[in-house]
């Protein structure tokens, strides 16, 4: 494939991402300024909750349709009590979110339990199901490979619709490693659940590294946006450059 067919398949499957706690009215424009009519859109937009009212308003007047919007629950650390993160995704919901990503205590598995992660995943897959998909996030970075096999188990036991690598917001985000790993599991599990790669990719040269990953383990006719997700902000100029 050439570049820009790529730059094509990596943008239809980019969740345009804005994730910062600091954040304004006028950054959250700024950021959506990014985005060009002429261009295809991405396959979301990842904010937070408070931001999705604003998000839906603005596509609305300036593009003739709106990406669906995702957001985020139990974010970053992934230790905020089960009750909070349960109001939190119904807040979302509430809110239009189309997509919620949800951080999988990953901690708690680092200590031997594997039971409460997997009831965050379960409680929070209730709430959303027939009203919006459920990515969780694994950390990846922050586990062993081992670990990374085991928390994307725990992940499609408790009903997820993508398993996502990183939140962004540690040293080690997204590696290949951690992604053949996850995809192998996936794989493994026989179940319709996608991969989200998520932190550091941030080139069209980087983006090939991972669809070249997802072709070679699951068929080159997987990688749609119902199964793969780029979260990346940076990614979108390198995309239209080669566009």
């Amino acid at each position: 494939m050439s570049a820009a067919d790529d730059a094509k398949r990596a943008l239809a499957c980019l969740d345009f991402t804005r994730l910062d706690e600091q954040d304004e009215e006028q950054d959250i424009k700024v950021f959506l300024q990014q985005l060009s009519a002429d261009k295809p859109l991405p396959a979301a937009i990842c904010i937070y909750p408070q931001w999705l009212t604003y998000v839906r308003t603005y596509m609305q007047m300036h593009f003739s349709q709106t990406p669906a919007l995702a957001t985020v629950t139990n974010f970053p650390g992934g230790d905020q009590p089960l009750d909070e993160v349960l109001q939190q995704t119904e807040l979302a919901l509430a809110l239009g979110a189309d997509e919620v990503d949800l951080v999988l205590p990953y901690k708690l598995l680092q200590a031997g339990d594997e039971q409460t992660p997997l009831d965050y995943v379960r409680r929070s897959k209730a709430l959303c199901a027939g009203r919006a998909r459920l990515k969780v996030i694994i950390e990846s970075g922050e586990l062993s490979l081992p670990q990374v096999a085991q928390a994307t188990d725990i992940a499609i036991a408790g009903g997820a619709d993508f398993v996502k690598t990183s939140t962004g917001k540690v040293a080690v985000n997204a590696t290949l490693e951690a992604a053949k790993v996850m995809l192998e599991q996936i794989k493994q599990s026989g179940q319709d659940v996608g991969l989200k790669v998520s932190g550091g990719v941030r080139t069209l040269a980087q983006a090939q590294q991972y669809l070249d990953l997802a072709d070679k383990e699951m068929g080159e006719h997987w990688l749609t946006p119902a199964h793969f997700r780029f979260g990346a902000s940076a990614l979108l100029d390198d995309l239209y450059q080669a566009l």
